[in-house]
């Protein structure tokens, strides 16, 4: 086959990791402030950066050769990438299903959004809060509510004595505390 009729993938050159993936009869939970956020997240791309970035490629390809002018090259793949963004975004917003934690405020029972602190078995304790998986940011100890962790806290108690499967073995935890943002707070 002629090289000029062959199609180069876009995912080729992407240097993105994959997006989480939803798994088939998954539930799509977010909070409304992850709501909030995402939904400022399309409408930037939409109203600010895509149209900049159109202008960018307009402009390079007016200049002529395409094929060595980088502006236009680099302009067309942020512009994929861009669109890719919009697209997931736009379908998980669709399928978000929006749950407002501070419903359970003052709740000892562990359910989505909330703040949960537990032991491991040396008594080191660990606090976490349980999000949607387009929300999630490990870095302010969030996890996502398909997470071992969460699936093994989800409905229990202060006090409960749980089973958490890890990759060294099970270890049994302990809840410690609940909490819940309350009403008019995230």
């Amino acid at each position: 086959m002629n090289k000029a009729f062959t199609r180069e993938l876009d995912d080729a050159d992407d240097d993105e990791p994959p997006l989480p993936a939803l798994t088939p009869g998954t539930k799509n939970y977010i909070t409304p402030s992850g709501y909030a956020r995402l939904r400022a997240e399309l409408l930037d791309l939409i109203d600010n950066e895509r149209p900049k970035v159109v202008e960018i490629v307009h402009w390079a390809a007016s200049n002529g050769d395409r094929s060595e002018n980088g502006d236009y090259i680099y302009g067309k793949k942020r512009l994929r990438e861009i669109d890719r963004r919009i697209r997931f975004l736009t379908q998980r917003l669709e399928m978000a299903e929006v749950i407002e934690p501070s419903v359970h405020h003052g709740s000892e029972q562990i359910f989505f959004g909330a703040t949960v602190t537990y032991a491991d078995p040396a008594g080191a304790e660990r606090t976490i809060t349980i999000l949607g998986i387009d929300e999630v940011d490990t870095s302010q100890a969030q996890v996502s509510w398909v997470s071992p962790i969460a699936r093994a806290l989800l409905k229990a108690r202060v006090g409960d004595r749980l089973p958490l499967v890890t990759p060294a073995g099970t270890v049994e935890i302990e809840v410690v505390d609940v909490h819940y943002p309350a009403p008019g707070h995230d």
